[in-house]
């Protein structure tokens, strides 16, 4: 290092020293519009007051930007974010007074399979539990950059006992900021605006498309904020509810608030897998539920939320205060329009409910007989699901056809309700042959019916390609539309080899909530997500034949289902359209928030609102996050 800039670290180190000082003693606990106290961590903020002590360089680099009457454009911006390697990439000494000024909480990125590869981070012991454990979404949700899908990443840093090849970032990012305070995460979007860096945000990772990597990124992790406080009487008069709430951290995952509301013998609305965030991006981008043909999607029980957003600032989202940012969040999409800290959410009476699972295999009948099975069940998908069920049922189409229910879902029903509405269907499937063994358990609360019938996640899968589509309640009210449907959904696994993961429910907006949630799911019936295995070892014309051959498959579900819509958070990071498949109606609005709250593009995710307007520039067969982000 020169010994000018050595001079100028040493002083900018003592300023970012005594700034950081300040601004922990600066904090003052601040009730929010919302009426509610702020969590401690949510106290620390960053104020101008803050930034004084440091020099003008220094603000530059971490002072808050001015939104206000902004005019940017991809014309007047950099034609890529600044990537490593870029002259202007901030040198080592930039991200050290960074660093000091998180309070010692930037991470640099250590790829989750590094201690497999010869080189400092290498760890035999820890490489086995790497390798053991790759498809337990627990392992990677407590990596502050793992994702879960990480054909997204380019799989360059995969598990091995026996490395053939060097581990490498590749779509990971750069360094990762360990929020644990809403001050840090202000200075990281901060610093990513005036640097010009990417920034993205993870909270667990389970987003299907990878959008929580990023080469060259700065990361915002916010799985530490995991507060969760209980308030007996939330009144909020947009929305006309008066009633218990909960207050949880951006951190919190689904089998977290599940318990801690059932502990006050209640029942909130959130995701079917135990380590899902759904304080963060699963509730951002809507959020279907076991109970969702109850109370309908996730986010239309939100009641206020706090956010950084773009320009750095904190604020609060609700109906009375930022209303249109308050609208996009909920079912927007994640680290799109800000960085949430916490959601308040509305909680609802301790509910019963009943758990069914079974399954039945080619291996015992006729193929035709298998698929005349599942076709039956079909039949009964609206009365199934207008009585409040939940069903999450595969196709597993690898060597035998499998059709496996796990579970059936059936709140406020006990198990003889519960028979008699599947028995109709049952007798059906006897009359053909299939013979099942169902086993039944009822619980007196949710949490108790969600531990019991839902399993833990598979994830890690490192050559998934998925896409998703939502099938409309029309279908079903007309039988040749219906048989269409069935035949394009059941031919993907039959006749490609698609593994399906399906849903069946009814999403009604049964709160009459007036959110950016897609306007499809209001009228679905079925939730089905299709995927086929890119061989990872293969060559690029492999992987782009598996691409190919999903495109195909999602054109087909398209062609059934004209002006339907897919879910955001389980999609074709490719998906044609994407701005009506993910939000109908709603993109136009939600576009014109977007250029208001965030003119300079600070958030980017991959099919996110204003998304199009820049690409990863990425030379792997399949588009990940492995390359720089560029307009385009």
């Amino acid at each position: 290092m020169k010994t000018t800039a050595l001079v100028f670290v040493l002083v900018a180190l003592r300023q970012t020293e005594a700034a950081a000082t300040i601004t922990a003693a600066a904090a003052s606990t601040v009730t929010p519009k919302t009426g509610q106290d702020l969590f401690p961590y949510e106290t620390v903020q960053l104020t101008e007051s803050n930034l004084n002590p440091l020099n003008a360089s220094l603000i530059s680099l971490f002072g808050f930007d001015d939104v206000a009457g902004a005019n940017i454009t991809a014309r007047n911006q950099p034609k890529c974010k600044t990537f490593p390697g870029d002259p202007l990439w901030p040198q080592e000494w930039v991200w050290s007074i960074f660093n000091v000024l998180l309070g010692g909480s930037l991470l640099k990125t250590v790829p989750i399979a590094a201690p497999c590869y010869s080189g400092p981070h290498y760890d035999l012991d820890r490489c086995t539990i790497v390798v053991n454990n790759w498809t337990d979404s627990a392992l990677h949700e407590l990596d502050p950059t793992s994702i879960m899908f990480p054909l997204y990443q380019g799989n360059t840093c995969p598990p091995t006992l026996t490395p053939t090849s060097e581990c490498t970032l590749g779509g990971y990012p750069s360094y990762a900021v360990k929020a644990t305070n809403t001050a840090q995460i202000q200075l990281a979007v901060n610093f990513a605006r005036s640097t010009n860096i990417r920034l993205v945000v993870k909270n667990t990772g389970h987003d299907f498309s990878g959008k929580s990597g990023g080469a060259g990124a700065l990361s915002v992790w916010t799985h530490n904020l995991k507060d969760i406080k209980y308030i007996p009487k939330y009144t909020d008069k947009a929305s006309g509810w008066s009633g218990p709430a909960f207050k949880a951290g951006s951190g919190v995952i689904a089998k977290d608030i599940y318990a801690a509301a059932n502990e006050r013998g209640l029942t909130v609305i959130g995701g079917e897998g135990q380590t899902v965030g759904v304080m963060g991006g699963y509730i951002q981008g809507g959020g279907h539920s076991p109970l969702s043909s109850i109370y309908g999607i996730a986010a239309d029980h939100v009641l206020a939320m706090e956010v950084v957003t773009a320009d750095g600032r904190y604020v609060t989202a609700s109906s009375s205060s930022n209303s249109d940012l308050f609208w996009a969040l909920r079912g927007g999409g994640g680290a799109t329009f800000g960085v949430v800290t916490s959601i308040t959410i509305r909680a609802y009476p301790k509910i019963s409910a009943t758990v069914v699972s079974f399954s039945f295999i080619s291996a015992t009948m006729s193929t035709d007989t298998f698929w005349a099975g599942v076709r039956t069940y079909f039949d009964y998908f609206l009365d199934f699901a207008d009585k409040g069920t939940y069903s999450y049922f595969f196709i597993y189409p690898f060597g035998i056809m499998q059709f496996i229910m796990q579970p059936f879902f059936a709140p406020n029903m006990n198990i003889a309700e519960t028979q008699a509405l599947l028995k109709p269907w049952f007798d059906r499937l006897a009359a053909l042959g299939i013979n099942i063994s169902p086993v039944y358990s009822t619980h007196d609360n949710f949490y108790d019916a969600w531990i019991a019938g839902f399993p833990l996640e598979t994830v890690g899968r490192n050559g998934q390609i998925t896409g998703s589509r939502l099938f409309q309640r029309s279908a079903w009210e007309d039988p040749a539309q219906l048989n269409a449907t069935f035949e394009a959904w059941a031919s993907s696994a039959r006749d490609s080899g698609a593994l399906l993961i399906n849903f069946n429910m009814a999403p009604k907006n049964f709160v009459g909530a007036d959110n950016a949630v897609n306007p499809a799911w209001r009228n679905a019936v079925m939730h089905a997500i299709q995927g086929s295995n890119v061989n990872t070892s293969g060559t690029a014309d492999e992987a782009k034949a598996v691409r190919s051959l999903v495109t195909d498959l999602q054109t087909k579900w398209i062609a059934v289902s004209p002006g339907a819509g897919a879910y955001l958070g389980e999609s074709d990071p490719e998906e044609v359209n994407f701005q009506q498949s993910f939000w109908g109606s709603n993109y136009a609005r939600l576009s014109e928030i977007k250029a208001a709250v965030d003119p300079k593009n600070v958030f980017w995710v991959r099919t996110g609102v204003k998304s199009e307007i820049m690409k990863v520039d990425s030379s792997d067969a399949i588009q990940d996050e492995n390359g720089p982000l560029c307009y385009v």
